[in-house]
């Protein structure tokens, strides 16, 4: 794999500890300000959001410049967010600083999905782009206990100035690591906006927002589960945290070389697996060791599926690869805020905090039948009969290698 993907992955390293430190800074910063926890929590829903707006907003518009320098581009804004969250004088000035540092994220990620998909021959694209995100499952390992642990010795701010840094080193490693990437000959904005025409596209991102909106529905409130439920101390609830980023970090990997293989068959395996864990979850909360297994697989299953999700993205929009494979972020961001909602309002009905899990598992049903219905509509396409006409050229740099010469 090239070394150019180590930029791809610090960065990314980045994008997940700011995203996820921002949760065990909660109580620090509404003491701060002297504001309420749940209007602290306004900060991670202004994060969220900026996601969710800014894919489909920069990546269109990003359509004519170089990747090298637009990666370059995006992490300065990033950058430029943590540091003004680090000096934010009040806190509607770090609501809406911490949106604007979000509407590079889903950006990022697409841009570089594609980048990376070109510095490999065809048949190792999905884990080109699983070594991209690793960045940010390893962040839930590494990045965000150091976070909280700058934040306990040194303040919150300083969180926000230790992913200032971060930033700062993935503009360096990108300009000295990552080759230029010209555009897609013929791209624009409304090639770009015109890959939203197609119904594969919103199926895949249906998966993700639905599907993955049944692995946060459970996920969202992990911590309460372990301790009411199974019965662990606050204090275990980080390391179990830390099991759920290994399983992350090991189910990313995997799942890229699975799609690489069969990329349609790993989606339905994900998606299943998901569901799958949900159930078991749901049946073995109480008992410490078998919580803490489904808790690993939880995150093995989830991740693994991520890859061919952004690999299937740019596979049914070829011409608007960057939009596609960016808004899926901007659909796993929904599935994170949605399924947080909906675990809350059954906790609320009275169901308890193990049934989330149960919902979970519905909706990721609910997922794996778009992921089907996906792959019905390939094979239907696949059975008509050829038409007379000149092969669609594949567009250049993209899965050939070609960033690389």
């Amino acid at each position: 794999m090239p070394i150019a993907l180590l930029a791809l992955a610090i960065g990314a390293f980045g994008l997940g500890t700011t995203e996820f430190s921002a949760m065990g800074l909660l109580p620090d910063i509404a003491e701060h300000f002297g504001v309420s926890i749940p209007v602290a929590g306004y900060m991670i829903s202004g994060y969220a959001l900026g996601v969710v707006v800014g894919a489909p907003v920069l990546a269109p518009l990003s359509a004519r410049f170089d990747r090298k320098h637009l990666l370059m581009g995006l992490m300065a804004l990033f950058t430029l967010g943590n540091l003004a969250s680090a000096l934010a004088p009040t806190y509607t000035f770090l609501v809406a600083a911490r949106f604007a540092t979000a509407l590079p994220h889903g950006t990022f990620f697409g841009v570089g999905a594609v980048l990376a998909a070109a510095l490999v021959p065809v048949t190792k694209r999905s884990q080109a782009v699983s070594l991209m995100i690793a960045g940010l499952t390893i962040a839930n390992i590494v990045g965000v206990p150091l976070g909280t642990m700058a934040a306990q010795q040194f303040g919150w701010r300083s969180t926000f100035a230790l992913v200032t840094v971060i930033g700062v080193a993935t503009i360096i490693a990108i300009a000295a690591l990552v080759p230029a990437q010209r555009p897609q000959p013929g791209a624009s904005v409304r090639s770009e906006f015109g890959a939203l025409a197609r119904g594969q596209v919103w199926l895949a991102l249906g998966v993700a927002a639905i599907g993955f909106g049944g692995m946060f529905a459970s996920y969202s409130y992990i911590s309460p589960m372990m301790t009411d439920v199974t019965g662990f101390s606050a204090g275990a609830v980080p390391i179990i945290l830390a099991v759920y980023g290994v399983g992350m970090t090991l189910g990313n990997l995997v799942g890229g070389h699975a799609a690489d293989r069969a990329l349609m068959p790993t989606m339905y395996a994900g998606m299943a697996g998901i569901a799958a864990v949900l159930l078991l979850l749901h049946a073995l909360a109480p008992f410490k060791a078998g919580a803490v297994v489904m808790v690993f697989l939880l995150g093995f299953a989830g991740s693994s599926l991520i890859p061919s999700l952004q690999t299937r993205l740019m596979d049914v929009a070829k011409d608007a690869p960057s939009l596609a494979a960016a808004l899926n972020h901007s659909a796993l961001n929904f599935a994170n805020a949605a399924g947080a909602w909906l675990g809350g309002l059954v906790i609320a009905a009275g169901y308890g905090l193990t049934a989330p899990n149960l919902l979970g598992a519905g909706l990721a049903v609910v997922g794996l039948g778009l992921a089907l219905a996906s792959g019905l509509l390939d094979r239907r396409t696949a059975r008509r009969p050829a038409r007379a006409e000149t092969p669609e050229p594949v567009p250049a740099g993209v899965g050939d290698g070609s960033a690389r010469r």
